[in-house]
C-alpha cells in the first residue's frame, strides 16, 4: 500500500480514481507548516533561521497524515508543481519522517491518467533548490511585513500593513492617478470625408491626411477652417492604390497572466474568480463515462511551451474537423518570455478532443466559460494563420479651376484623404478564435472596387473636434499585465496581490478601474521617504530574478536575504528616528448612530466608503452609505437608492427597507413607461443598452439611441 498527499479533495479524488487500490490518496488541504502569524519566527542573528510550526487549526489533518503515513510501503508527495508545491512537500517529508534522499516526489502538470502514471513512474527526490527559493521569498516577506506594518501601527493607523509586491502595485496605481490628475488635453481635430465611385451603397470614409506630400497636424478650429473652404470647390480623384496580403498570426496558448487578461476583458472575471475556477478545472471535474477528470493543465505558469504529445493532438482535430488547409505548413512554437519556467506547460485543454459543446452539461456556467475560453485560445494557437487582402488607397482633392494638365502633373496644390479595407481571404485560426479589439477590426471597413485616376464623387466632409485622453486607470487584468511587464511578482501572486490591496483598504474598484484612497496614498509616500527599494520596480523584479538563481542553484538563499536586509536594516532605523505622526482623522458625518447616538464617520472598506460607529469596539454598529437616485420607488413612497451586497455586488433597493423589500439588479432611470407610467430600468447586453418597464404586465422595451428599436 502506497499514501500520496496532494493538496485538495478534489485533486485527492481525482488521482485516486487513476491510481487505483493500492493508492491511498488524502489531502493536506494546503501548507500544514508556515512562520507563525503571532510573532516575527525569523532568528536574524541565526543567519535568518525560520521557526516553522504546525498551523492552528491543521494540527489534525496532520496528525491523520502521519498515522496514514505508518506501515505503508512509501509515501509519496504530489503537490502542485511549484515553488509552494515543492515546500509543502518539504515540510511534509520531514513532519513523517520520510529520508531526505528518499524519491519521494512526484510532479505532473496535468492531472491525466498517462501523466499521472509517468509521474510515479519516476518519482524525484524533494528539489532544495526549489525550497530555498520559496523559504526566501518568505523570510524576504515576512521581514517587510513584520518589522514595517509595526512602523505604520505606531505612526499612522493601527491595522495597517506592507507588503513587498503590494507595495509595488500600489505605487504604480498612485503613480497612474498623478498622472491622470496632471493631464493636460491637448485639442486636435480631425476630417472625414465620405466619398462614393458612384452609388451612396458603395460610400466609403476617408480620413484627411495632409498637402502634397507633407502630412499636417489640425490643431484648431481655424486651421480646419482652411481647409474646408479650400475643398469646397474641388473634385476628388483616386491618386493611388496599394494592395497587399496581410496575415494576421494567433495569439500562444495562456499563461496565468494572460489568462487572467481576457477572462477580464471577455467573460467580466476578477482576477481571483478566474484563478478559483481554472483550479477547479485543473484538479477534477466528473464527467460522464469517465469520472473525475483534470480538464486543463496547471493554471500557475509563464511559459508558452505545450507538449509534443498535445501538438500531435490538436494536428489530428484541426485537420479532421476543418481541413488541412487549416493547419499551418509547419507545427507552431512559441516562445516564453525571459525567465519563465520552461519545465511548466502553457494553459490548455488535457485533450482538445473533449470540445466546450460536448463538456457544457456537466459543467457549471463559469467553468463552462472559461473551459471554452482555454479551449479556443489553445486550439487556434496551432492554426494557420488568417489571410487578408489590405487595400490602402490615396485620394486627392484638387481645386476646380486647375487644369487637367496640372492636375495630373502634381503642380497643383491637392490635399490627400487616405482610406484602408480588408477583406478576409483565408479565415485560417479566426473560424475558432479572435484575438483582436473591436475598436482594432472597426477600423478596417471593405471598400468598393476602385481605380487610380478615377474621379470620386464627395457626399459630405464631416470636421469633428477631439481632445487628448489621460492614460487610462488600472483594471485588474491592465494591472496583472504591468506587473508581469515589469518583472513584479510570479503568476501564483497576482491574484492575493490585488485581494490584499483591496481587503487593506489602500485602493478601491468603481466600475472595473482601480484608484487609490487617502490611506493609499499617504502610505505609498511613507515608502518613498523611508523605504525607497521596497517601491521601486526595478529593485523588486531585481529581486525576483535573484530568487530565480536560487532556485536554479546559482545563489544560496541566504546571501540573497543578507544582501537585502543589511541596508533594510539601516532604512528602518532612520524610520523609527525620522517619521513624524501623522493623524488620520475619520470625516464625521451628520448621521446619528441608532444604537449608542453618537455621530456616525466615514469609514474606508474594500467595496468603497460606509458609515461605522466611531465607539468602537464598545459599539460595533456599521452602515453603508446610499447613493440617492432620485428616483420615487414603485412599490411604496420611498426613495430608490444604490446599495452593494456583502460581496460588492451593485444593486438598487428602496430607502425603506427592510419595510419595502423591492430590489432590481439593474439601474433605474427616471423616464417613465410611456404605456403604463411605471418605472423602468436600463439594461445592458454587451454594446447594447435597452430600457424596459419594470411592470410584469407591460411589455415596453426600447433602445438607447444609437440602436435598433425592437419588440418584446
Amino acid at each position: 500500500m502506497y499514501l500520496v498527499i496532494v493538496e485538495s479533495p478534489a485533486k485527492a479524488r481525482t488521482i485516486k480514481k487513476l491510481l487505483g487500490k493500492k493508492y491511498k490518496v488524502e489531502a493536506s488541504m494546503g501548507h500544514l507548516i508556515d512562520l507563525p502569524k503571532s510573532q516575527f519566527g525569523i532568528d536574524v542573528e541565526k543567519r535568518y533561521n525560520p521557526k516553522y510550526i504546525t498551523i492552528r487549526g491543521k494540527g489534525d489533518i496532520l496528525k491523520k497524515l502521519k498515522a496514514a503515513g505508518k506501515g505503508v510501503d512509501k509515501v509519496y508527495f504530489a503537490a502542485d508543481p511549484d515553488r509552494e508545491g515543492e515546500a509543502i512537500s518539504w515540510h511534509l517529508m520531514r513532519a513523517l519522517e520520510v529520508d531526505e534522499e528518499e524519491p519521494c516526489r512526484v510532479e505532473f502538470h496535468e492531472i491525466t491518467k498517462n501523466a499521472v502514471k509517468e509521474a510515479f513512474k519516476n518519482p524525484r527526490k524533494i528539489d532544495k533548490n526549489r525550497v530555498d527559493a520559496q523559504q526566501a521569498r518568505r523570510v524576504l516577506d515576512r521581514l517587510v511585513g513584520y518589522k514595517i506594518s509595526p512602523l505604520l501601527w505606531k505612526k499612522v493607523k493601527k491595522g495597517l500593513s506592507a507588503g513587498r509586491v503590494q507595495s509595488v502595485a500600489i505605487r504604480l496605481i498612485c503613480d497612474r492617478e498623478e498622472e491622470i490628475s496632471a493631464f493636460v488635453p491637448e485639442e486636435y481635430w480631425s476630417i472625414s470625408a465620405r466619398l462614393t465611385p458612384r452609388y451612396k451603397k458603395d460610400a466609403f470614409l476617408a480620413r484627411f491626411w495632409g498637402k502634397g506630400k507633407e502630412k499636417i497636424k489640425l490643431s484648431n478650429k481655424e486651421s480646419v477652417d482652411t481647409i474646408l473652404e479650400s475643398l469646397k470647390e474641388s473634385q476628388y480623384f483616386i491618386k493611388k492604390i496599394k494592395k497587399t496580403e496581410r496575415k494576421r498570426n494567433p495569439s500562444p496558448p495562456f499563461t496565468t497572466s494572460s489568462l487572467q487578461q481576457d477572462a477580464s476583458r471577455r467573460l467580466g472575471f476578477t482576477v481571483r474568480k478566474t484563478m478559483t475556477v481554472a483550479q477547479q478545472l485543473y484538479e477534477g471535474i466528473k464527467v460522464k463515462k469517465e469520472g473525475n477528470v483534470g480538464l486543463i493543465t496547471y493554471m500557475r505558469t509563464d511559459s508558452t511551451k505545450i507538449s509534443d504529445s498535445a501538438r500531435e493532438e490538436a494536428k489530428n482535430y484541426i485537420t479532421e474537423h476543418f481541413g488541412k488547409e487549416f493547419y499551418p505548413p509547419k507545427p507552431r512554437f512559441y516562445k516564453s518570455k525571459k525567465g519563465a519556467q520552461e519545465a511548466h506547460e502553457a494553459i490548455r485543454p488535457t485533450s482538445i478532443l473533449r470540445s466546450p459543446e460536448m463538456l457544457k452539461s456537466q459543467l457549471s456556467r463559469d467553468q463552462y466559460r472559461l473551459y471554452k475560453l482555454i479551449w479556443e485560445r489553445f486550439a487556434a494557437s496551432q492554426m494557420a494563420s488568417a489571410v487578408f487582402d489590405v487595400v490602402s488607397v490615396d485620394i486627392k482633392a484638387s481645386h476646380n479651376n486647375s487644369t487637367s494638365d496640372e492636375i495630373n502633373s502634381g503642380e497643383s496644390p491637392e490635399y490627400i484623404f487616405k482610406a484602408s479595407g480588408s477583406a478576409a481571404k483565408f479565415l485560417g485560426f479566426l473560424v475558432i478564435y479572435d484575438n483582436q479589439d473591436k475598436e482594432e477590426k472597426e477600423k478596417q471597413g471593405v471598400l468598393p472596387e476602385l481605380q487610380e485616376g478615377q474621379e470620386i464623387k464627395m457626399l459630405n466632409l464631416d470636421p469633428q473636434q477631439h481632445f487628448t485622453q489621460p492614460p487610462p486607470r488600472y483594471t485588474e487584468a491592465s494591472l496583472v499585465k504591468t506587473l508581469e511587464e515589469l518583472g513584479i511578482g510570479r503568476p501564483s501572486t497576482y491574484a492575493p496581490t490585488i485581494g490584499t490591496i483591496l481587503a487593506r483598504g489602500y485602493v478601491i474598484k468603481e466600475q472595473k478601474t482601480i484608484l487609490p484612497t487617502e490611506l493609499g496614498n499617504i502610505v505609498v509616500d511613507i515608502m518613498k521617504d523611508y523605504f525607497p527599494n521596497i517601491i521601486d520596480v526595478d529593485f523588486t523584479a531585481g529581486l525576483e530574478e535573484k530568487l530565480d538563481q536560487v532556485e536554479e542553484g546559482e545563489s544560496p538563499w541566504i546571501d540573497v536575504v543578507d544582501n537585502f536586509y543589511l541596508p533594510f536594516q539601516k532604512d528602518l532605523q532612520r524610520a523609527e528616528k525620522d517619521m513624524e505622526k501623522i493623524q488620520i482623522q475619520d470625516e464625521e458625518s451628520d448621521e446619528e448612530c441608532e444604537k449608542c447616538g453618537r455621530l456616525m464617520v466615514y469609514k474606508m472598506g474594500r467595496f468603497g466608503k460606509f458609515l461605522a460607529c466611531p465607539g468602537f469596539p464598545e459599539c460595533r454598529n456599521t452602515k453603508p452609505i446610499l447613493k440617492e437616485t432620485g428616483i420615487s420607488c414603485p412599490v411604496c413612497s420611498g426613495e430608490i437608492v444604490e446599495r452593494r451586497t456583502k460581496k460588492g455586488r451593485k444593486f438598487f433597493g428602496c430607502s425603506s427597507y427592510p419595510q419595502c423589500e423591492f430590489i432590481s439588479w439593474n439601474k433605474p432611470v427616471k423616464e417613465k413607461c410611456p404605456q403604463c407610467q411605471s418605472v423602468m430600468v436600463e439594461r445592458k447586453n454587451r454594446n447594447k443598452v435597452t430600457l424596459e418597464c419594470m411592470n410584469k404586465n407591460c411589455d415596453y422595451q426600447e433602445s438607447r439611441p444609437g440602436t435598433k428599436q425592437r419588440s418584446r
